[in-house]
């Protein structure tokens, strides 16, 4: 879309809205890109755009109340967001407004989390703290926001609200209306007099909110202006307000996919044009959607089928029927030249190439490709490479991100991640299975597979094989019910076998065995889709994805994966990840959604449980994360270059004498294997330990040793002779209240050492009658517990259980409540 003012790449899967975060950038003080989708299960509405135009470059806030509008943020301080989601009840009904502030307002708000990666800077969880003067203080920024104490029977001065120094439960701070302080957006943007973000002179340090927490108590103001839409533009001169966003409203027209195959003699190599034909078989067969127009065309610009509708399997088994069946003469790969015949086509249809999908299958290698980089960018089409071999272009990355689409090096799975449709999941196919393994002669593979409540339709078991003849097979439905070989449509030619259950399957556990008949190694596959059985409620989905292209040596790859029902996060998921080296054996890793790792979410208001059947059988899904390199990998043994990750989860428990301290167990490596020992240091100055960790109070940490990663962490020490120096001498009739910061450092066994974590504080009540103490440079250790369970530290390996913290404060915290990942 071109001529907008403002711009987030918008995809809508579910009946709400939602931004993405790319292809945006800054132009002359306005955003441009900005791509608003519609999802087809949003009852459509002529008021929907008018308001859509009207706020989208005005100021947000979050409502406690209906459809809340929430941003997707899993990358830490700093970094861009995903999603922004709006629903159309916050779009269109106005009587929210008096909860969430106006939209322009709310979509301020979010767009700071998506572009600039700041947080919130309230916390529904600890709405009151007490600060380095010993006073109670609310949660908020800035401190200069009025308000009044309200007990359970109604409006109260602070002290009645307080007992032995803490908060009675029931008790509320609200808000005044009328207010004079001008911060922050990130807190409160419903007052109207809040038109700014903290900076410096106004951040408040001491409230334990998300910012602080996740941006090292730097303001939101510091954060944004660090940002590279600052580095590269001047305010607006004047007092003039900007002009207003252009919009071009853009209906959807006939899907349209073109597959650009390689068929150069490369592809004869590693029996990579038959896995070509059994990855475009399987797309054509089970993912491709009812209505799309499909042709295929060769990189040497030969067209093997002409655009043709779906509509029947008959449709899709001739487009089958022209995939080609052998390789050139010609080694040469001709990228450009498919790419171009692709485009041509697709606008003899709709008279533009805009909005068609490209898949691109290559062995790689084009020196010419960056001469037609440009031209196939300013198409508007979408391109998906899937790259075969260690020599693929690294424009054809570049090609896939600046059309916001994937890359992968895994054929079939690459395909089945790839949607032609509208985002209705209601009717995409969905890979419920995909296991391979290179079976010995006269052995199996065998494994079970769900199919959970939510699927059903237009379930497929697809079989294939790469040498011989079919593997023996045997398929068991969950009440007994057999299928063999003699059942599956087979194609010799493809190597693949196929059985498409009528009407609905069955839930439950369908179990497969393969026996490898023959006398050779086989390397046989069991991929398995379905769609889902009804459409009172979204399935399962699980979405896999990296957070960069490359990375080096010396840095670690993010890995996350998304496991929701519609947009709600399913809790407590097994979720493994695999990764497959190019030369080497294939990596597991265990991801997990109980936040070891977790950056920050904000969740919608509730998560997902299991239902009786869930709980039973379980369910199951598979997603392709794309692809990724590795740059600068030393031959021979690798040196350690990885310290433990950041604790920032860090947590301190007030006592009256005693401090308990909890956090997750970073690991040796990231987050794998064990460190070596801890580091923690106090302060009475949350300045200090900020600015100068080396020189801060040095906890004695001798008897606690470092758990396993992913482990929770608690020790608890009692830091009173380093608030009890000589010099203080507390009344001996009262009771005083100290201020302490804690953080933490962890070191492996080559001594690389973390970065410091997140700083905690706490409030110790010491009572009359405390003895001075001389010693102050070591405290004694009281006590060292550990227990399982995780809450987020920056890692290796993340994974995201799209879990969303709900953006906006609730006006009834209990009828709000969320479990956090």
């Amino acid at each position: 879309m071109e001529g907008v003012q403002i711009a987030t790449l918008l995809v809508a899967l579910s009946p709400e809205l939602l931004f993405l975060g790319a292809g945006v950038q800054l132009r002359d003080n306005g955003y441009d890109g900005l791509l608003i989708a519609i999802n087809p299960q949003v009852s459509e509405d002529q008021n929907l755009i008018p308001n859509i135009k009207a706020n989208v470059i005005v100021i947000a806030w979050s409502g406690a109340h209906g459809g809340d509008p929430y941003t997707l943020q899993y990358r830490g301080c700093g970094k861009e967001g995903k999603h922004i989601y709006f629903t159309p009840d916050f779009l269109l009904n106005d009587d929210l407004t008096a909860g969430y502030g106006p939209r322009g307002r709310v979509f301020v708000h979010e767009w700071a989390h998506l572009r600039w990666g700041v947080f919130d800077e309230y916390n529904n969880e600890k709405p009151f703290y007490i600060n380095g003067q010993n006073q109670i203080k609310v949660t908020r920024c800035s401190s200069d926001i009025t308000g009044m104490f309200v007990c359970e029977k109604g409006p109260c001065p602070q002290e009645n609200c307080i007992t032995s120094k803490l908060f009675q439960e029931g008790c509320l701070f609200l808000y005044s209306s009328t207010q004079n302080a001008t911060s922050s957006i990130m807190f409160m943007q419903s007052l109207s007099s809040v038109v700014e973000f903290c900076n410096a002179s106004t951040h408040n340090q001491e409230a334990p909110n998300r910012q602080n927490q996740m941006c090292s108590l730097r303001s939101t103001w510091d954060v944004i202006s660090d940002s590279t839409d600052f580095h590269h533009s001047s305010p607006m001169n004047g007092t003039e307000l900007p002009p207003p966003p252009t919009f071009s409203l853009v209906q959807a027209g006939d899907k349209v996919v073109c597959l650009v195959l390689d068929v150069s003699s490369r592809m004869a190599e590693a029996d990579r044009l038959l896995r070509l034909q059994q990855a475009a078989e399987f797309y054509l067969m089970q993912i491709v959607e009812s209505q799309t127009f499909v042709g295929i065309f060769q990189q040497q610009r030969e067209i093997r089928a002409q655009l043709h509708q779906i509509n029947n399997d008959e449709d899709r088994k001739l487009l089958v029927s022209h995939l080609p069946a052998t390789v050139s003469a010609d080694a040469e790969t001709s990228i450009c030249s498919g790419l171009k015949r692709g485009f041509e086509v697709a606008e003899k249809l709709n008279g533009k190439a805009s909005g068609a999908v490209l898949i691109l299958v290559t062995s790689g290698h084009d020196e010419h490709i960056s001469n037609c980089l440009l031209t196939v960018l300013s198409r508007g089409s979408t391109i998906h490479t899937i790259a075969l071999g260690a020599s693929a272009d690294k424009n054809l990355e570049e090609l896939s991100q600046r059309t916001d689409k994937s890359t992968s090096n895994s054929m079939i799975d690459a395909f089945s991640r790839i949607s032609s449709g509208t985002g209705d999941i209601f009717q995409q196919c969905i890979q419920l299975e995909s296991m391979g393994e290179n079976v010995k002669p006269h052995h199996q593979l065998k494994n079970t597979v769900t199919v959970d409540n939510s699927m059903g339709n237009d379930t497929t078991f697809l079989v294939t094989w790469q040498t011989s003849g079919p593997p023996e097979i045997e398929l068991f439905e969950p009440n007994g019910g057999k299928y063999y070989t003699h059942n599956f449509i087979v194609n010799q030619a493809l190597k693949t076998a196929r059985l498409w259950i009528p009407g609905t399957a069955k839930p439950g556990l369908w179990t497969y065995t393969l026996n490898n008949t023959h006398h050779s190694l086989q390397s046989l596959k069991v991929t398995v889709t379905s769609r889902a059985s009804h459409s009172a409620e979204p399935p399962a989905t699980v979405e896999a994805f990296v957070e960069n292209d490359s990375t080096s040596f010396h840095h670690p790859m993010t890995i996350y994966a998304n496991v929701r029902k519609g947009f709600y996060p399913i809790l407590n998921a097994t979720v493994t990840a695999t990764i497959e080296p190019e030369t080497e054996d294939p990596v597991t890793l265990t991801l997990f959604d109980d936040g070891a790792g977790n950056i920050h979410m904000n969740v919608p208001r509730k998560s997902l449980g299991r239902s009786e059947e869930e709980q039973k059988w379980g369910f199951s899904r598979t997603s392709s994360g794309g692809s990724f390199s590795v740059l600068g990998v030393p031959a021979g043994p690798h040196p350690d270059v990885l310290p433990p990750c950041t604790i920032i989860d860090l947590e301190a428990a007030q006592g009256e004498e005693e401090v308990t301290l909890s956090w997750t167990a970073p690991g040796e490596d990231f987050d794998q294997g064990q460190a070596d020992s801890y580091e923690i240091r106090m302060s009475k100055s949350l300045q200090n330990i900020q600015d100068d960790f080396n020189n801060a109070i040095l906890v004695n940490t001798s008897k606690l040793n470092p758990q396993p990663a992913g482990t929770k962490e608690i020790f608890t020490f009692s830091p009173k002779f380093f608030i009890n120096g000589p010099e203080h001498q507390p009344d001996e009739e009262t009771q005083e209240s100290h201020r302490i910061y804690v953080a933490i450092r962890t070191i492996d066994k080559n001594s690389l050492k973390s970065a410091v974590s997140n700083i905690a504080q706490a409030s110790l009540f010491i009572p009359p009658n405390s003895a001075p103490v001389l010693a102050r440079d070591y405290l004694i250790l009281k006590g060292v517990l550990t227990a399982m369970g995780l809450i987020g530290i920056i890692c290796l390996t993340i994974v995201v259980t799209h879990c969303i913290l709900n953006k906006k404060r609730r006006a009834d915290r209990k009828e709000h409540g969320i479990e956090l990942l």
